[in-house]
């Protein structure tokens, strides 16, 4: 054991003296002390601070310990102390994010938090039903997207009105109908249930109803960060609004049958569940007036894009759901001890809905800077475009989250498959893997890699 150990000591000592030598013909001065005694081996932290990124990739080689253990995993326990907080400190806040109190060695710089969670917004309730948002107001980073969380029970309506904003939804629970007009005045009425999507363009005016046993909650993401679901187009606010002899001459009714309208907004509201979705379509004219552009789609329904033994997502856009012209996503679920491989997405930056489990993720932004924060249910994430990033499932159920984007069509790079598609002595000069080694690594796009 004695001597297996000193070997162990010795190769550590040769691969920082390595460093050394590399961090010399950078043009670096300052000496790297060694100290190994009672079997633990350091390096002092300041002959570090100006290594470049050579130099740094091979004294990855020394960050393992002799038990086994990365130096990320020995930095916890060696942390225990410096990390305390004998102060005050809200424990449970705390505790939803352990890779911000003690983040891995990895993280580094100032970038911008990136978690929020819909259960510190305002929850607005009426009888009827409760909304909240998660807006860029909450998420700073967010710039592009909104998001809403809302919930109406049997029979409970999210008035006609209409938005700024284009409008994604994904059902989280339950049923619901939708309706939404086009311009030439064809109608479009369908029933949703738990996993499928709607699409309502800007403008276009529609409405949503719980149905079935115990209504509905869903999530909406609207394309614009500053979106506020308090600020929408009402109709009971618009007639509360308007002159009664306007709205009389309007309807073409008098003026005395008027009375009953609404002199405030209604927002959410009670009423009665409706009959079957082909009495309502009939109610209103049939194929006559049916929209020939369908604002559905069965998202859980569709088979898998891409399918591993780690776990699998579902990827619409507007090439497989038209009518969702500026709004792509993805529902991803990671078995546990899997991940959502290294990645990032050219054309848009990623606002995501964590359904279930708990994960945590880290943000890579150029320039030295990464930051890692945790995840779990009714949690929003937000990493900015081309910003490279994973997901690591941490817990022991499905991690199941959305990506959602402010864009046509979803586009990724797989940091996997870009090493393997250069020259192999390419990917040798930059990672200092071997050719067997770089052959380990998957060559195609795995989105979910298993544990």
């Amino acid at each position: 054991m004695g001597g297996r150990w000193n070997g162990w000591c010795w190769l550590r000592s040769a691969l920082i003296r390595r460093v050394v030598r590399i961090g010399r013909r950078l043009g670096l001065n300052e000496s790297t002390e060694v100290m190994v005694s009672e079997g633990k081996s350091d390096v002092n932290r300041r002959s570090f601070l100006g290594l470049g990124a050579g130099a740094l990739a091979v004294a990855a080689l020394a960050n393992v310990g002799a038990d086994g253990q990365s130096k990320e995993t020995m930095q916890k326990g060696q942390q225990d102390h410096s990390a305390s907080n004998p102060g005050p400190a809200n424990k449970p806040l705390a505790g939803e994010s352990p890779s911000s109190e003690v983040p891995p060695i990895t993280d580094k710089g100032d970038v911008a938090p990136f978690w929020y969670s819909f259960d510190l917004s305002h929850r607005r309730t009426q009888e009827g039903g409760w909304t909240r948002q998660v807006t860029q107001r909450d998420l700073p980073i967010s710039t592009d997207l909104a998001g809403v969380n809302m919930r109406l029970t049997a029979g409970s309506y999210r008035e006609l009105h209409w938005h700024t904003a284009n409008e994604w939804a994904y059902m989280i629970y339950g049923k619901a109908r939708v309706t939404v007009l086009n311009p030439d005045g064809t109608i479009f009425i369908d029933d949703v249930e738990k996993g499928d999507l709607w699409f309502f363009p800007a403008g276009f005016p529609h409405s949503i109803q719980g149905i079935g046993e115990d209504g509905c909650e869903f999530l909406l993401v609207f394309d614009e960060g500053l979106f506020s679901e308090y600020q929408t187009f009402l109709i009971s606010d618009w007639v509360a609004h308007t002159p009664a002899s306007v709205l009389a001459k309007n309807f073409k009714l008098p003026q005395s049958q008027l009375a009953g309208l609404p002199e405030d907004e209604l927002y959410i509201f009670p009423g009665k569940v409706p009959g079957s979705l082909e009495q309502d379509r009939e109610a209103v004219g049939g194929k006559a007036v049916e929209s020939p552009v369908s604002y559905t789609f069965r998202m859980l329904k569709m088979p898998a894009t891409k399918e591993t033994s780690g776990g699998s997502a579902r990827i619409v856009d507007s090439r497989n759901f038209p009518a969702s012209k500026t709004i792509a996503a993805a529902l991803v679920t990671v078995k546990p001890g899997a991940l959502r491989e290294l990645h990032w997405h050219p054309n848009a930056s990623e606002w995501q809905y964590y359904l279930s489990g708990s994960g945590r993720m880290t943000v890579f932004a150029s320039s030295g800077k990464a930051r890692t924060m945790n995840f779990t249910a009714n949690d929003v994430g937000f990493v900015p475009a081309v910003a490279g990033h994973y997901i690591e499932n941490t817990g022991d159920s499905d991690l199941v989250f959305l990506e959602v984007f402010k864009t046509s069509h979803y586009e990724d790079f797989s940091l996997n498959n870009w090493i393997r598609r250069v020259p192999p002595e390419m990917a040798t000069a930059h990672l200092n893997l071997s050719e067997s080694e770089l052959k380990g690594i998957p060559s195609e796009k795995l989105v979910v890699i298993a544990e």
